[in-house]
Formats: C-alpha cells, structure tokens, sequence
C-alpha cells in the first residue's frame, strides 16, 4: 500500500475546495471570481468588484483581445504563463478554461510539493514540514482563486531542487519560467545569482541570471509596446508605490486609517508576516556576524528584507499580503530545515492556517 505524503493530501484538499466552490456558485467561474465592473455581461458573478483571478481567465480567454476588461493591463499580462497554459491545454475553447487553468495550477502545486518534500529529505528532517506552504493561501487558497502563485513558487522549488542536485540548466528554465508566472518570484531569482557572485562563481552567476531574466525582459519589452507601460510594479489598481523607510506600509495602516482597523490587520499580519520577517532577519544577521552564510542565508534575506518595503496597499488587503509571503514562506522553511531549527519548523506549519482567511469568507457567503 503505498504512503501518504504531503503531496497528495495536498492535492486532494486543492481539488475538494475548487469542487466545493463550483458546487456552491453552480458555476465553474465560481474560482475565477469576475466581477460586473470588469465584465458586466459574464453569466456568473462572484461579486461587484471580482477578484484577480478574473484578469487570468480573461487573458487565456482572449490573449489579445483582453485588455478592456482589466484593470492595469500590463501590470496582468506579465503574468501570462497560467493564461497562456490554460488556453493552450484548452484548444482555445471557452468553456473548458476554469478547469485547465485549475489543472495547471494543480500541476504546479504539486510538482512544488513534491520539490519541497526531496529538499527536506536531503536536510533530514520530516516531509510534513512542506505542507506549511503547500496548504497555505500561497498554494491551496491560490488554486482556489485562480492565481499564478501555486505555479510560480512550483517552479521555483523545482529550480532550488535543480540547484540543489547541480543541473543549472533545468534551474535556470525553472526560474525564467517563474518569472513569467509572476514576477515577485525574481526576488529568489535574484538571491540565488547574488550568491553565485559572492561566492565567486561569477560564470555561473551570469549564466543563470541572463537566463533568468531574458525571457522576463522580451515580456516586458512587448508590454510596453503594446500598453505604453511596464508591467513591473507595486500592484493593480488603487496600488501604493513600495515604501522608502522600513515598515512605513504597516505604520500608515494606523496613520491612515483607525485603531480598530489596525488591531484587526495586526492580529493576522503579526503572527504570519512580521513575526517571521523579523525572525529571518535576526538569523540572517547572526549568520553574517558568524561567517556561517549560506545560499539559503541569502535566500531569506532576500525574502525577509523585501517585507521591510512592501507597499501599504497590499499590507492593507489581507488576502494581498498573505499572497506576497509565498517567497518568505519557501526561504524561511528551507532555512529552518537546513539549520535543524524545529522550533521555527513547527512555527512555519501554522501558515497552514492562512488558508482559513479565505475559507471562512466563502462559507459565509456562498453558505
């Protein structure tokens, strides 16, 4: 008989919440969320403004015909890898996107479970510490909403893998692949090169980020053409610019909004956001004090440090910020594996629970 492992219960509560949702809206739409602002002719609504998961459906719909329908269109179409996989799995038929957009986001989660899993084994600590990503917002809640972000940290654990086990080739397609599923995955981009050139593997380093950013670049290139605009930015519409001074995104929760407001966001970002940034940035700074620097010392610090600057508009939406952690969530669990911190490993399964911010809010309103 063969083991359960972290890969197929995840897999399988991935698929048991799509169902549900499907079941509950009496439409496959119900996990690509349109709103009627968007697209006010759509047969099914999730509700007024829709979620984000929309901009995707609508681009692998009509790859170059989508942009009326979304909000910051170059800012969406960067993340085209989903779309575009979606669209190709579905022959370009309509009504089969909702699910082939769901099978390769199941895909991606999988191959990352599965990623996540060997990098544990070869630190010799249990398998089951994968699953604090894996049934986390960043990978079960994302199936569910339809977002690139099971797909992009997929192939960025498979690229670490691939690091791990010396092929920089299949790396560096991971990597450049990710980028293109969404493009905060290029902060481990860039702690992966980074430490390639401090270690003095200069070759190495240039090969895998050329690699890595190339294919992101061309994107770019023909969104500005096309738009008139980058996609690279702090977000969609209403978005903040990234702060200057540290944590200024938290502060103007308070200074721009009220007590109760800030109480309410503090008591999910403390736990699952600042408690574990400032956690990595503590062991990153007695790993430099040390001299006991490590790929993964980079990779969380990378990951650590970028939580400094985050904007105040996606520190403000709870589904937003819990999102943006995938990256420190990866870091922050591999580090804890390589360093047999099992304390920290056990604090990192709680981000399991993130996924109920979203699960609680369906209940309540699809019943």
């Amino acid at each position: 008989m063969a083991k359960i492992r972290p890969i197929h219960l995840t897999l399988t509560i991935g698929i048991l919440y799509a169902v549900w949702v499907m079941l509950a809206t009496k439409s496959p739409l119900g996990i690509v969320t349109p709103g009627t602002r968007f697209s006010p002719d759509e047969a099914y609504h999730y509700s007024a403004e829709g979620y984000d998961g929309q901009f995707t459906y609508y681009i692998a719909r009509d790859l170059l015909g989508a942009a009326p329908l979304i909000d910051v269109p170059a800012y969406r179409y960067q993340r085209i890898l989903l779309p575009i996989l979606g669209w190709l799995l579905a022959f370009g038929y309509t009504p089969l996107l909702p699910y082939t957009l769901l099978l390769v986001n199941l895909v991606g989660l999988g191959l990352g479970t599965w990623a996540l899993e060997a990098l544990l084994a070869e630190y010799r600590v249990s398998r089951w510490w994968a699953l604090g990503w894996s049934l986390s917002l960043v990978g079960v809640g994302c199936i569910r909403l339809t977002l690139p972000e099971p797909l992009a940290y997929g192939l960025c654990l498979l690229g670490l893998l691939a690091i791990q086990r010396g092929r920089l080739g299949w790396a560096v397609l991971a990597f450049a692949l990710a980028a293109l599923a969404k493009e905060t995955t290029l902060i481990l981009a860039a702690a992966v090169g980074l430490h390639g050139l401090l270690t003095r593997k200069v070759g190495w380093a240039l090969l895998f980020g050329a690699g890595a950013l190339i294919p992101f670049g061309a994107l770019q290139a023909l969104l500005y053409g096309a738009f008139g605009s980058w996609g690279i930015g702090s977000g969609g519409a209403q978005a903040t610019d990234f702060e200057i001074l540290p944590l200024m995104g938290v502060i103007r929760i308070l200074t721009e909004g009220n007590v109760r407001v800030f109480g309410v966001l503090m008591a999910l970002i403390g736990p699952f956001v600042l408690l574990p940034t400032v956690w990595g940035l503590w062991r990153c700074w007695q790993d430099v004090s040390s001299r006991r620097w490590t790929p993964l010392t980079t990779l969380l610090l990378f990951s650590a440090a970028i939580m400094l600057f985050v904007p105040f508009s996606t520190y403000r939406e709870p589904l937003g910020i819990l999102r943006f952690i995938g990256g420190l969530q990866v870091a922050l669990i591999l580090y804890s594996a390589e360093r047999r911190q099992r304390r920290a490993l056990r604090y990192c399964s709680f981000w399991a629970l993130t996924t109920l911010v979203l699960l609680v809010s369906d209940v309540s309103s699809l019943g």
